[in-house]
C-alpha cells in the first residue's frame, strides 16, 4: 500500500509535508521513499517516525543516496528507526550532497560515537542544515556541542547572506533612485536651456520686427521727400514761366518758403524723436543681453562648485578605502602568525611525545618488577587522574566554547563596523546630492564620521590583541596540563594510550577550527568584492554626471557664442541705419537748406 501511495505522489505538485509514522516501512518501502525523493519536486516536510528503517541496510542506502540527489527536502524526522553507525555514515554521505535540508531528527537510534563522527564531519561541506538532534543516540558530550557549534554557525552563515541579499536589493534600489532624480535634475536644466533659447528667439524677432518698422518709416521718409522734389520742381518751372510775376508772386513765395521750413522742422523733430526710441530700444536690447550673460556665469559658478564637490567625495571614498585595505591586511597577518606559533606549538609536542615514548621502553622492565605490589596504590590513583582528566576535559571545551564566542563576537564586530561604514557613505551620498548648498556642514559630519570609523576599527584592533592574549594564556595553560599529564603517564602504560586519543581528537577541533577560519576569510573577501563592485558603481555614476556637466557646459559656450552673433549683428545693423539716414539727411535739400541757415 505504501508502494502504491508513494507512486502516486511522484507526480504530484501540491502535496507538501507527508507524515508515515508508526507504518512499519521495510526495504520496498524505503527504495519507494528514495523514488519519491528522487522524482517529487514538491514535498518539504517528511515525517517517518517509528519505522525501524535502520534494519534493513539496502533500502536505507538506496534512501540516503535519493535523500543526497534531493533539492526540496527542508525537515526530515528519523525518530526511533533502530539507525547503526553505518547507517549515520550513509546520511552523512547523502549530507555532503544535500543542499536544501535544514532540520533532522535522529533522536533515540543507535548512532554512537562513530555515527557522531562521521555527521560532525560532513557538517564541514554541508553549509544550509541548521537544526540537527542527536539525544538518545550514545554520543558523546564533546561531538554533540561541536555539532550544535557547527549548526549554529550554518544557522549565523545563512543569515548573513540573507541581510548581504537584503542590503544589495536596497542599495540598488537607492541607485535606481538616484539615478531617476540626475535624470530629473538634467530634464530640468534642459528645459531652463529651452526657455532661454524661446526667450532669445522672442527677443530677436522682437528686434527683427522694430527694425522692420524703422525700414518703413523711413521708405515713407523717402516717398514724402520724393514729393517733396517734386513740388519743388512743378514751383520751379512756374517761376521760370512766371518771371514777370515776380513781384506780384513774391509774398506767396514767401508764403510757401515758411510752410515748406515748418514742415521741414516736423519732419526732423519726428526723425529725432524715431532715433530716440530706437537708442532705448537698443539699450533694452543690451541690457537683456547683459543680464542672459550674468545668468550664464552664475551658471558656470555653480558647475565649478559642483565639479568641486564630486573631486572632495572622490578624495573621502579613496581614504575610507585604504583604511580598510590596511584593517584587513593587519587582520590576515596577524591570523599568519597565530598559524605559525600552532605549528611550532604542535612540532613541540610531536617531539615531546616521541621522548616519552623512549622512556616509556626504557622504564617498562622496571615497572614490571614493582607492578604486584602497587597495584593497590594505582587503583587509587588511577580513580583520582580519571577525575582530574575529567574535570581537565570539561575545563578545555569551556575554554574552547569561550574562544568560539570572543572570535565570533569580533568577527561581528568587524562586520557590524563594516556596515555602519557602508550605510555611512551611502547617506553622505544623498546628502551630498540632494543639498548642494550645505557642503560645508556635510564636509564637517563626514570628517567626525571618519574619526568614529577609525575609533571603531582601533577598538576592533585592541579587543582582537585582547583575544590574543587570552588564546596565549590559554595555550600555556594547556602545556603546563599537558606536563602534567606527561608526568603522570610515566607511572602506567594504559594511561599513555587514553591520552593519545585525546590528543588526536584535540588535533581533529583544531583542524575544524581552521576550516571555520578558513570560511571566515572567504566571507571576508565576499565581502571586500562587494565593496570593489559598489565603488565601481559609484565610480561610474560620478563619470556619467562628469559627462553630463561637459555637455551642458558646451551648450553654454555655443549659447554664448549665438549671443555674441546676434549682438554683432545688431550693432551692424544700428550702424547701417545710423550711416544711411545721416548720408540721407546730409544729401537732400533740405538738409542744405538748414544748414545754410
Amino acid at each position: 500500500g505504501v508502494k502504491l501511495l508513494l507512486h502516486g505522489l511522484c507526480s504530484n505538485t501540491t502535496v507538501k509535508s507527508l507524515d508515515l509514522k508508526g507504518n512499519n516501512l521495510r526495504t520496498v518501502g524505503a527504495e519507494a521513499l528514495g523514488t519519491l525523493l528522487r522524482q517529487n519536486k514538491s514535498i518539504r516536510s517528511l515525517v517517518l517516525e517509528w519505522n525501524s528503517l535502520g534494519m534493513w541496510e539496502e533500502g536505507f542506502s538506496f534512501f540516503c543516496q535519493a535523500l543526497g540527489a534531493n533539492n526540496c527536502l527542508q525537515r526530515l524526522d528519523l525518530r526511533n528507526n533502530q539507525i547503526n553507525h553505518q547507517g549515520a555514515g550513509e546520511l552523512a554521505m547523502a549530507l555532503k550532497q544535500n543542499s536544501s535540508l535544514q532540520e533532522l531528527d535522529l533522536r533515540w537510534n543507535n548512532i554512537g560515537l562513530l555515527g557522531g563522527r562521521a555527521l560532525l564531519n560532513c557538517l564541514h561541506s554541508n553549509k544550509t542544515l541548521k537544526r540537527l538532534e542527536l539525544a538518545g543516540n550514545n554520543v558523546p558530550s564533546d561531538i554533540l556541542k561541536a555539532v550544535e557549534q557547527a549548526t549554529d554557525h550554518n544557522q549565523d552563515r545563512q543569515t548573513i547572506l540573507s541581510e548581504t541579499q537584503n542590503r544589495a536589493y536596497i542599495l540598488s534600489k537607492e541607485v535606481l533612485s538616484l539615478k531617476d532624480e540626475k535624470t530629473k535634475q538634467f530634464l530640468d536644466l534642459m528645459d531652463t536651456i529651452d526657455k532661454q533659447r524661446e526667450e532669445i528667439a522672442r527677443s530677436g524677432r522682437m528686434s527683427a520686427a522694430r527694425v522692420s518698422q524703422l525700414q518703413e518709416a523711413l521708405d515713407e521718409q523717402h516717398s514724402i521727400m520724393n514729393s517733396l522734389k517734386a513740388k519743388l520742381q512743378m514751383t520751379e518751372a512756374a517761376l521760370a514761366l512766371s518771371e514777370q510775376k515776380v513781384h506780384s508772386l513774391g509774398e506767396l513765395l514767401n508764403a510757401t518758403k515758411q510752410e515748406q521750413t515748418s514742415m521741414a522742422e516736423r519732419h526732423f523733430l519726428d526723425l529725432q524723436q524715431q532715433k530716440q526710441e530706437g537708442a532705448d530700444r537698443e539699450g533694452k536690447l543690451l541690457h537683456d543681453l547683459s543680464a542672459a550673460s550674468e545668468k550664464n556665469l552664475l551658471l558656470r559658478s555653480q558647475v565649478d562648485e559642483l565639479e568641486k564637490k564630486c573631486k572632495v567625495q572622490q578624495d573621502q571614498l579613496f581614504q575610507v578605502k585604504q583604511d580598510l585595505t590596511n584593517t584587513t591586511a593587519e587582520l590576515k597577518l596577524r591570523v599568519v602568525q597565530a598559524e605559525e606559533h600552532l605549528e611550532t606549538e604542535k612540532r613541540r609536542f610531536k617531539q615531546s611525545l616521541e621522548d616519552m615514548e623512549s622512556l616509556r621502553l626504557k622504564e617498562v622492565d622496571h615497572m614490571t618488577q614493582h607492578m604486584e605490589a602497587s597495584e593497590r596504590s594505582m587503583q587509587d590513583r588511577i580513580q583520582r587522574l580519571e577525575a582530574i582528566r575529567i574535570a581537565l576535559e570539561e575545563e578545555l571545551s569551556q575554554v574552547k566554547a569561550a574562544a568560539l564566542t570572543e572570535r565570533g563576537q569580533a568577527e561581528e564586530e568587524l562586520i557590524k563596523v563594516r556596515n555602519q561604514a557602508r550605510l555611512e557613505e551611502q547617506q553622505r551620498l544623498e546628502h551630498l546630492e540632494e543639498k548642494l548648498r550645505l557642503m560645508t556642514e556635510s564636509r564637517d559630519e563626514a570628517q567626525n564620521c571618519c574619526l568614529k570609523q577609525k575609533q571603531m576599527v582601533t577598538e576592533a584592533q585592541a579587543k582582537a590583541n585582547q583575544l590574543s592574549l587570552h588564546a596565549d594564556g590559554l595555550r600555556r595553560r594547556i602545556e603546563e596540563l599537558q606536563q602534567d599529564l606527561n608526568s603522570k603517564e610515566e607511572e602506567k602504560v594504559t594511561e599513555v594510550n587514553k591520552v593519545k586519543v585525546e590528543l588526536q581528537e584535540q588535533i581533529g577541533h583544531l583542524q575544524a577550527e581552521r576550516t571555520a577560519q578558513e570560511g571566515l576569510r572567504e566571507k571576508i573577501a565576499a565581502l571586500e568584492r562587494q565593496l570593489k563592485v559598489l565603488s565601481s558603481n559609484h565610480r561610474e555614476a560620478l563619470l556619467d554626471k562628469e559627462g553630463e556637466i561637459s555637455m551642458l557646459l558646451e551648450k553654454l559656450r555655443m549659447k554664448e557664442a549665438d549671443i555674441s552673433r546676434m549682438r554683432e549683428e545688431e550693432a551692424q545693423r544700428a550702424s547701417f541705419l545710423q550711416n544711411a539716414i545721416m548720408a540721407y539727411v546730409q544729401g537732400s535739400p533740405l538738409g542744405t537748406h538748414g544748414s545754410r541757415k
